[in-house]
């Protein structure tokens, strides 16, 4: 499309969109504009969707990019089409006093793009499903400097041999921004408490056997040097980066799943330790397909 034209009607599926200012920068130390971050959502959604369908969404906006002000959006935006789906759900201890909140459901590719248009960089999601328990157990992994991802990769493979004793599967994957997370499928027959509970439980058991490397507790005093492990993301009220989003950064960087030969190879340092851009985050996609696609079929009940 030329330059001059700042709007302009596309069909999506069906859908008519309007486009504006695709060459605003969004990461202007990278010169990505909002053009090439509805590119990246169009191209990544075969795998990004299933990820996102049936899960509240809630989104990060940067109408003017990531160095001006940005705002988190639960709510429904003005001026939403008709056709996007929403899911009116409770929001207790909303701060700004709303029983309910009108969520919008990411189920179509139409709505992703919507979204990449209103400059909604991230997209973060909940660890379970509209109207059902907890299907997934998210844990965070955060390094506290000079820790950093490698060191995040070493507690990833503990976290997981402990896991699979349980008879739970792991799935690691990068935040996009400094550490990563470990997405385990679990039945949706428990709810968060239990799930959180657990792995409350499995976080304290390894900070107490590597203490000096890992912590379990929320204080920010103790965690330089260790890697915290959030346990709380499996709070019914969290959300966590969906699999495959942008990050908003110097750089567009993406939530990125990893193998877990490459996660014993950034751990061991025979592979750099790092974030991947939303070019390598795609090439990723062509190479290995959906990395993740095992949390999408249910997994075991947590113990109790």
């Amino acid at each position: 499309m030329p330059e001059s034209r700042s709007r302009f009607t596309v069909t999506v599926d069906g859908r008519d969109l309007e486009l504006s200012n695709l060459d605003k920068l969004m990461y202007p130390a990278a010169g990505f504009t909002k053009g090439e971050v509805i590119d990246y959502y169009t191209r990544v959604a075969p795998v990004l969707l299933p990820h996102l369908r049936d899960r509240a969404v809630t989104r990060i906006r940067y109408p003017n990019g990531v160095e001006d002000t940005h705002f988190f959006e639960k709510n429904k935006p003005g001026g939403t089409p008709d056709w996007v789906r929403l899911a009116t759900l409770p929001v207790p201890g909303s701060t700004k006093s709303r029983e309910t909140i009108d969520f919008v459901v990411v189920d179509d590719l139409p709505t992703l793009v919507w979204l990449a248009n209103l400059a909604a960089l991230e997209l973060h999601t909940p660890q379970w499903r509209i109207g059902e328990d907890p299907d997934l157990m998210v844990v965070d992994l955060d390094p506290g400097a000079p820790a950093g991802l490698k060191e995040c990769c070493a507690v990833a493979m503990l976290m997981r041999d402990r896991l699979a004793e349980d008879g739970i599967d792991a799935y690691p994957k990068t935040s996009g921004k400094k550490g990563m997370q470990l997405c385990c499928p679990v039945s949706g027959t428990q709810n968060a408490e239990v799930v959180s509970a657990y792995a409350k439980k499995v976080a304290e058991e390894l900070a107490r056997m590597v203490p000096g490397s890992i912590t379990a507790k929320m204080a920010k005093a103790i965690r330089p040097g260790k890697v915290f492990i959030d346990w709380s993301q499996n709070n019914a009220a969290k959300t966590t980066v969906t699999p495959y989003s942008l990050r908003a950064g110097e750089r567009p960087t993406g939530s990125a799943p990893l193998t877990w030969d490459e996660v014993i190879a950034m751990a061991t340092g025979e592979m750099p330790a790092q974030q991947f851009g939303a070019a390598e985050v795609l090439e990723r996609v062509e190479e290995h397909g959906d990395l993740l696609d095992g949390l999408l079929h249910p997994g075991p009940a947590v113990p109790a």
